[in-house]
């Protein structure tokens, strides 16, 4: 059988998932990055982006919006600002974010326009993948 870890993704409405897993692809603020049993301690910023979760049942994705990602030898913790089961979502959960995300970063003073800017790239990318 397959070595698996504990996978465990939390928002501030609810908890999502607790399982045992094979791997989970992480939005990190760097990049892409795919987390496994046995991993190296990591903690990182979650972009917005599709956390995708690979296991013995099969795969299931999330839509985040943000958040962080705990990453250990035994498992996985992911506290994230917003999520939804990909399957439950769609482009309109996200207009109110996305929104919010503009006004930012048509407010955002000089020094901190490129993350603002960055951020609702991400934001309208993921948008793009709930249609």
């Amino acid at each position: 059988m397959a070595e698996t870890m504990q996978f465990d993704l939390v928002s501030p409405e609810r908890n999502l998932a607790s399982m045992q897993v094979a791997s989970v692809q992480i939005p990190g603020a760097d990049g892409q990055m795919t987390a496994m049993p046995n991993h190296a301690p990591v903690i990182t910023t979650l972009r917005p982006g599709v956390l995708a979760v690979s296991g013995p049942e099969g795969d299931v994705s999330f839509a985040v919006t943000g958040g962080f990602a705990e990453i250990n030898p035994e498992g996985l913790s992911v506290l994230a600002e917003k999520a939804i089961p990909l399957a439950d979502a769609s482009a309109a959960d996200l207009e109110p974010i996305v929104a919010a995300a503009k006004a930012a970063a048509a407010s955002a003073a000089p020094e901190n326009r490129d993350m603002a800017e960055l951020l609702l790239a991400d934001l309208e990318e993921l948008m793009q993948n709930m249609v």
